[in-house]
């Protein structure tokens, strides 16, 4: 059974250890600015799953009234294959939708095979389009 519920900040240390075991950070994002940056934006759409009261899994979601976005979707590699992944993405959806979010991105390594497979078994498509980044901020 998963409860998934908004972030708190004593989730703080739990989150990031999670999204470090399940290989998501990179030098050029400090996870604890991004938590505080996702804080300041509002972090009602940033959701932790909890199984037998310890964080499992984590989505970070965002709209900004054209499209929604998914970061930091993780899943504990001891959680993973028990739904718990699909579960907290069909919550962010929810939650998306209930604000008129039309449509909901993300973005996949595309070295992370095991996350596309996943995805492509929910419902989503590789969109024809190339992903461009410029940093405005430079964390490290």
């Amino acid at each position: 059974m998963l409860e998934i519920r908004p972030y708190k900040p004593e989730d703080r240390e739990s989150v990031v250890g999670l999204w470090k075991e399940c290989g998501l950070l990179r030098p050029s994002n400090d996870p604890f600015k991004d938590i505080a940056r996702k804080q300041r934006a509002g972090g009602h759409l940033f959701l932790v799953g909890l199984a037998e009261g310890h964080i499992v899994a984590v989505v970070m979601a965002g709209y900004e009234g054209h499209r929604g976005w998914l970061n930091y979707v993780a899943v504990s590699p001891s959680h993973q294959k028990r739904g718990f992944g699909r579960h907290m993405i069909r919550e962010a959806e929810a939650r998306l939708a209930a604000e008129g979010c039309p449509k909901v991105n993300l973005q996949v390594r595309t070295t992370n095979t095991e996350a596309i497979k996943f995805y492509a078994a929910i419902g989503y498509k590789q969109d024809d389009v190339l992903s461009f980044g410029k940093r405005l901020e430079y964390d490290n």
